[in-house]
This record gives structure tokens, C-alpha cells and sequence, in this order.
């Protein structure tokens, strides 16, 4: 039986993705501010922004939650104690850290705090855990990445009933563990600890033998090149009911620096798969439908990561690049008499056809009659984004739908 609610935490790389998550279904959404988290190229919140987003959340019976989990170097320590003096009237619900020393400024500036241990803290034991959860403040831990189904289990029922669980459940395997990767800072200087990751592992190698230079050698036979750090995505959509009868409450969805578009596709997937296990879990069976969209967004080969075990896991040799089959080409903002408003993010023409999506809505195809320019000038084509168009379509769609087309 589950006993508590199970969350669905979402990735608000800037405002607008976190309104997007919101209204596409997610329970939680987890943000950086302009210091202190580990995605300095997120676009991330300003304060006055943050104030908005927790508005917007709490309007939505939702949570909000800022991310602190770099690891600070000395001279980071008095910027980030200046910033959470700038931040400690805002309503954020929780702080995501993963340093010590963070965790100890935190409640000096907010007392009552809340604290989630991030998955950079390397969680994967059960002492580990007990030890985390007797510190102040602490409500909740995100397990490791390496950890087993099995040594979740094991962890839920080492700690009290009120520490929390959360779980990775869907996006981007980092090579290195639990992210704790220094190749960045040796090939750029760019510290992925403190918020500036390059992603090195992304990119192409050759073999060069010491007294060849200039002489490169492909690692395999492949006319793309050799990717041996690139890892998988992973992706536990048709697996939720292992992951909530382990013991994880929170579903993380991993991606701030994805799109709006990949937030809403990945969300609006776990949400309707989620709320059809929560319905009835003694029936639920998997849709195959569920796994269709979510290959709709972008994407790398998807895998089940380290949740059955250290054998069953196994990179991406063959290629970097993600699996991109869908354009995201607006937004709909409203109707004009017949004709959808639309804020256009890429290419598209009359004749196309194209899939409209919303909140808890499953996709409706339809084909573009007309388009109009903002003087209302016909246009067969579409070619530059960001321009507010007036679509005729065969129906109309509510404000915030989006609308993708097959490549």
C-alpha cells in the first residue's frame, strides 16, 4: 500500500520551463538561482524572478525548490552567505545541497530551512543516510545514481519515517560519479563542482601513439568517430512501480538545461503514467504509448541505469548524438476568431502536418490551413522563429498547448 503522496519533481531551467512543468503536471520543480547551483549555463532565476516562480507554484498547489549544491571553494563562502540574505524572505520551500559547510551557513541566514541532501553528496549507504538525516534540517535525501533498487529498499527501511527519498527517473547519466567529475576542469578549467561543467565526456576521441604525433587513430570502426565516455539516458517511465515500492517518494526528472519543450513532453509522460499506477496500482499495466512520447523529446539511447544492478549497466559507444524526431514549433497563446495565436518557435508550413499537446491532454493531430503574419499577410512558410502568427486551424486549442512536428 503506499502510505505517503509520490512526487513528481520536475527541472525549471529558467521561468519559463518551471511555468511549463508546472502545468504540465508536476508536483515539485527544483531551480538554480544566480549562485550556488551546479548549472551556471541553466539561464537560471534572478531574485525578482524567484519570487515570481514561487507565486506561480504555490498559486498551483506545487513546491519549489532551489538548488545550492555547488562545492564551494573559501572565496565563495561570503557571495553565497550575501546572496541567501538577499533570498531569505522568499517563500522557497526547499534547499538542495550537497557541502557541509553549505549546510551549516544555511540555517545561520534561514533557520527554519528545509533541507534536501543532493545527489552530489554521494549517498549509497545506509550509515551515510543515518548520518544525513541527524543533521538539522534535514526532511529528505537524493539517493546516488549507483545505487540498486535493492539498496534503496534497504536505505527506506534503515531511516525514520519522515526523511524522504528521491530518485532520478528520467534524463542524462553523467559518466563520472554522481557527477563528481574534475575532466572538465583539466581540459577547460571550467570546474564542473562549482556550476561549469563543458561536458567533455560528450565529445569525440582518437587514440595517438607517443612517438606518431599527428597520427590519429579511431578507438572503433565507426565513420562518426569514437564516444568511449558517452553514456546512456536513462529513463524508468515503465518501471514507477519498482521505484515507489523501494521506498522513493520524490521522481526526479533530470534537465535544466533542456528545453520548454522537453519539460513539457517528459512531464506530461510520467504524469499520466504516474497518475494511472496512483489510481488503481493492483491493476496498472503499462502503455506503450507512454515510452512513444517521451521519444518524441530529445534524446539518447534509453537504459535503466544502475537500478538493477552494477552488471546490467552499459555506455553508449556508437555515438553523442541525441535522437531529435520532432520539432517544437509554438506556443499557443490564444484564439483570434478562427485562428490560433501563436508564438513561434521554429519552422512550419501550410500543409504541415502537426501534433498539438497540452496539460493532461493527449496529443491531437491537425493540419495547418493558413498562416498569417502579425499585419495579417498570408505566408506559405514560417522559416524564422520567434514571430506571433495567427494559424487557422481545423480547431481551436487552449492557451499554453504546444505544437511539434515530425521532421
Amino acid at each position: 500500500m503506499i502510505q505517503h503522496p509520490i512526487e513528481l519533481l520536475a527541472p525549471a531551467g529558467d521561468l519559463e520551463k518551471l511555468k511549463t512543468a508546472i502545468r504540465f503536471g508536476a508536483d515539485a520543480v527544483y531551480f538554480g538561482g544566480e549562485v550556488g547551483g551546479l548549472r551556471a549555463g541553466a539561464g537560471n532565476l534572478s531574485i525578482p524572478e524567484m519570487a515570481e516562480a514561487m507565486d506561480f507554484v504555490h498559486q498551483h498547489h506545487a513546491r519549489g525548490y532551489l538548488t545550492l549544491n555547488i562545492y564551494p571553494h573559501q572565496e565563495d563562502l561570503e557571495p553565497l552567505r550575501a546572496y541567501l540574505e538577499q533570498i531569505k524572505d522568499l517563500p522557497i520551500d526547499a534547499f538542495i545541497v550537497s557541502d557541509p559547510g553549505v549546510m551549516t551557513l544555511l540555517p545561520e541566514i534561514i533557520p527554519d530551512a528545509e533541507i534536501h541532501i543532493s545527489t552530489q553528496a554521494n549517498t549509497t549507504n545506509l550509515r551515510t543516510a543515518q548520518f544525513w538525516a541527524s543533521q538539522p534540517g534535514v526532511k529528505r535525501i537524493v539517493t546516488a545514481r549507483e545505487m540498486t533498487l535493492e539498496e534503496i529498499r534497504s536505505m527506506r527501511d534503515g531511516l525514520p519515517e519522515d526523511i524522504e527519498i528521491e530518485a532520478f527517473v528520467h534524463g542524462a547519466m553523467c559518466m563520472s560519479y554522481s557527477g563528481r567529475c574534475l575532466l572538465s576542469n583539466f581540459m577547460t578549467g571550467r570546474d564542473a563542482n562549482r556550476g561549469a561543467c563543458s561536458h567533455p565526456c560528450r565529445w569525440k576521441y582518437v587514440l595517438m601513439e607517443e612517438k606518431r604525433p599527428g597520427e590519429y587513430y579511431p578507438i572503433e570502426e565507426d565513420g562518426r568517430g569514437s564516444y568511449i565516455l558517452n553514456s546512456r539516458d536513462i529513463c524508468m517511465i515503465d518501471r514507477l512501480p519498482d521505484l515507489i515500492d523501494a521506498g522513493v517518494m520524490s521522481l526526479k526528472i533530470e534537465g535544466r538545461m533542456k528545453s520548454a519543450f522537453y519539460v513539457a513532453t517528459v512531464v506530461a509522460a510520467y504524469r499520466t503514467a504516474l497518475d494511472a499506477y496512483l489510481a488503481d496500482p493492483e491493476h496498472y499495466i503499462f502503455r506503450s504509448e507512454w515510452m512513444d512520447e517521451l521519444r518524441k523529446a530529445s534524446h539518447r539511447e534509453f537504459s535503466y541505469g544502475f537500478y538493477d544492478g552494477k552488471e546490467q549497466v552499459s555506455q553508449n559507444f556508437e555515438t553523442s548524438d541525441y535522437e531529435r524526431d520532432y520539432s517544437f514549433i509554438g506556443v499557443v497563446l490564444g484564439q483570434d476568431g478562427e485562428y490560433t495565436t501563436v508564438e513561434q518557435r521554429n519552422k512550419f508550413s501550410v500543409g504541415d502536418r502537426i501534433e498539438i499537446f497540452g496539460p493532461r491532454t493527449p496529443y491531437t493531430e491537425d493540419t495547418v490551413e493558413e498562416i498569417l503574419d502579425e499585419e495579417g499577410n498570408p505566408m506559405e512558410s514560417a522559416p524564422h522563429p520567434q514571430q506571433f502568427l495567427r494559424v487557422k486551424l481545423s480547431k481551436t486549442y487552449p492557451k499554453h498547448f504546444l505544437l511539434r512536428k515530425k521532421k
